[in-house]
């Protein structure tokens, strides 16, 4: 533990630093939400800033993580991360004090200073969209060690910058019934803090964007985890290559588990009902995947070759 500790205290300095306030900030948060009996939007005041803060720390330290994994450092790749640290200190800045001012901090345009907020904030996630994407590139172009955990990082990355585009239409959303001034919801077909899932809030009586926005995001981790765990458990059975093959299958079905997800959102689906459409096209996206894998492993097993005893 001392030693992964260690390592970690050696990689991006501005990400580790916006982790390690992300982590403060979490914590104060977390009490909000016990001590601060408000509630905006059908949800403790201090909900929202609570899931951003471990949100970010989440992915500062996925993106530091990242990082370190190149033979040789990339000046482009490290100024891309630490553009993301600023944006994203505005993004938190911006959702506390709406807290403080009790008021919502998403799609708010009722005043004047709340849609300047708003819209900076809306700025600062295009600006983290397209650094993260400059981030993107520049470990394309650097090789890895590994080829499957290169394939996860690269994925990883591409994934959850899908994730962030599938929330576009939460600004696009004019829900019924919203007070004036509120220009864009989480919710499909239904109004925004209505019955949620714990803890999460996902809606449980229409569509919500935020599955597929929050499912798409979480590549980051996920496909690098895939990649680890194939590398633990199955790396003395399976060849670099195969492995790699595998990720790529997973990060494929991931991307398409990300648009469905979204797509059941967008028909005003909850994702706790889901019909026989849904249920066909998510059969239908296993068993493709689980076709695929198939083909991998049975390709790695025609390449190995047969040693006869007699």
């Amino acid at each position: 533990m001392t030693t992964v500790w260690n390592r970690a205290a050696g990689w991006h300095r501005p990400l580790m630093l916006l982790v390690s306030a992300m982590a403060v900030l979490t914590v104060v948060a977390a009490v909000g939400v016990v001590a601060d009996p408000r509630v905006l939007t059908g949800a403790p005041a201090w909900l929202k800033p609570l899931k951003f803060a471990l949100s970010f720390v989440l992915y500062g330290v996925t993106l530091a993580w990242m990082l370190s994994l190149l033979p040789r450092r990339s000046r482009l790749a490290e100024r891309a991360a630490t553009v993301i640290v600023a944006v994203a200190v505005v993004e938190m800045v911006a959702i506390v004090v709406q807290v403080v001012r009790g008021t919502t901090s998403h799609f708010n345009g009722t005043t004047t200073l709340n849609a300047a907020l708003f819209d900076i904030m809306g700025a600062a996630i295009m600006v983290l969209f397209l650094a993260q994407a400059v981030l993107a590139v520049a470990l394309l172009r650097r090789p890895t060690p590994d080829r499957a955990g290169g394939y996860a990082v690269r994925l990883g990355l591409g994934v959850s910058l899908l994730g962030m585009l599938v929330a576009v239409p939460m600004v696009m959303q004019r829900p019924a019934g919203a007070p004036a001034g509120i220009n864009g919801a989480h919710s499909v077909g239904v109004p925004d803090g209505g019955p949620g899932l714990p803890l999460v809030g996902w809606s449980t009586t229409g569509g919500d964007l935020r599955v597929g926005h929050f499912v798409g995001l979480h590549a980051l981790q996920a496909l690098p985890l895939l990649a680890i765990l194939l590398d633990r458990f199955v790396g003395a059975r399976l060849d670099a290559l195969t492995r790699a093959r595998l990720v790529l299958v997973g990060g494929v079905a991931y991307a398409a588990l990300t648009l469905l997800l979204t797509w059941q959102a967008l028909r005003g689906q909850p994702l706790s009902r889901p019909d026989g459409l849904t249920l066909t096209v998510a059969a239908a996206l296993a068993l493709t995947t689980a076709a695929a894998t198939g083909l991998v492993l049975a390709r790695r097993s025609r390449r190995t070759p047969v040693v006869l005893v007699g």
